[in-house]
């Protein structure tokens, strides 16, 4: 795909950039896109670091915000060299796009975003005016690409105009499948130690846990603030869970690839990159029915959080007993990553929306 052959694309992520020294989901989508835009032929630049994220709901500190993003168009504006499009990743109302719009505006340049939030409830409290500001720069966009379809519902219900709603899945990094796993190894689970949804998790896997028959076998690869507590969640079973900590890219493949299953029930995952990678290496996913997840989750059946544990622990001990359900379920997964979910698909969707909006420019 060279839908982009030649063209400069200004890339910019408001709420953190693509270079900054702390990991985080948010930095690796914005770096894989920036990736799948320059696969395309393009030049992808990032034009600003300009960081817009207000967590608290501070007026006076949006206010200064807002004047560093007028500074920052004046300065785009006098030194940023002639690009053909302005790309923005994730505009939501604790960091609105405050700089694309008016940089695309005065620069004639068509404006496209990568996940964005229309989120109505906030139109009134402490970030009022931050979400307008995200409304508006939804407005703005040519093309909004949205990763799920429960994304979908407040863009479809405030579509501006004739502006385009595109389907961008989630996706791997990569442009090949790795060797699949032999799926005779422990259960795996892949998650942040963290307080709220993830720590909610963990205590789901727990649940699941006490209601296994068998020999089994479960490792957890993972750290973060609230490790004490899932190591406590954890403790009844002792040797049986072994936790792995964080594991670096190369750990992390190593620990699927020895994997019978992946257990993740999902509490309010946005989607969830660690499905998206077990899946490529032919794992079975044991997980609960959630909105993010069904984009990424290959067919079959999953059961409502209503449903609990229990339902979770059924699907595991089916799996365990019958290797030949496992091989089935992994490579269904397996072949939907490689048709939808890796690098080369998100490439072709990306310019096959974008490349119209660049037809009568020079």
């Amino acid at each position: 795909m060279n839908g982009g052959s030649g063209k400069h694309i200004a890339f910019y992520a408001p709420m953190k950039s693509p270079r900054s020294p702390v990991p985080s989901g948010d930095r690796e989508i914005a770096r894989n896109l920036m990736d799948v835009i320059a696969a395309g032929g393009a030049e992808a630049d990032l034009v600003s670091e300009t960081r817009l994220y207000e967590k608290h709901g501070d007026a006076e500190r949006q206010a200064e915000l807002r004047e560093v993003a007028r500074q920052e168009v004046r300065r785009l504006l006098d030194e940023m060299p002639q690009v053909d499009l302005w790309v923005t990743y994730h505009n939501y109302y604790k960091a609105p796009d405050l700089i694309g719009p008016e940089v695309a505006r005065a620069r004639g340049i068509p404006y496209v975003q990568i996940e964005s939030t229309r989120a109505t409830s906030r139109l009134t409290g402490p970030w009022a005016g931050f979400a307008k500001a995200a409304h508006d720069a939804a407005d703005a966009a040519d093309v909004i690409f949205y990763f799920t379809a429960n994304d979908l519902i407040t863009l479809e219900r405030e579509r501006f105009g004739s502006q385009a709603l595109v389907h961008l899945p989630p996706f791997l990094p990569q442009t090949e499948l790795p060797e699949p796993s032999h799926l005779n190894g422990p259960m795996l689970s892949v998650g942040m130690m963290r307080a709220g949804d993830k720590l909610a998790s963990y205590s789901i896997i727990a649940q699941t846990l006490a209601h296994l028959d068998g020999d089994w076998q479960l490792e957890i690869a993972g750290d973060g603030p609230a490790r004490h507590d899932v190591e406590t969640l954890m403790a009844p079973f002792g040797s049986r869970v072994r936790l792995l900590g964080q594991l670096d890219r190369d750990g992390l493949s190593a620990a699927y690839s020895r994997a019978s299953l992946f257990l993740w029930p999902g509490v309010n995952e946005a989607f969830g990159m660690a499905y998206l990678e077990a899946q490529a290496h032919g794992l079975p996913v044991v997980a609960q029915d959630r909105p993010g997840m069904r984009d990424v989750l290959a067919p079959g059946t999953y059961p409502a959080p209503d449903e609990g544990a229990q339902a979770l622990a059924v699907q595991i001990d089916a799996l365990r007993a019958d290797p030949d359900l496992r091989a089935r379920r992994g490579a269904t997964a397996r072949a939907m990553i490689s048709l939808n979910h890796l690098a080369p698909a998100a490439t072709t969707r990306f310019w096959d929306a974008v490349a119209p909006l660049l037809e009568d420019r020079p």
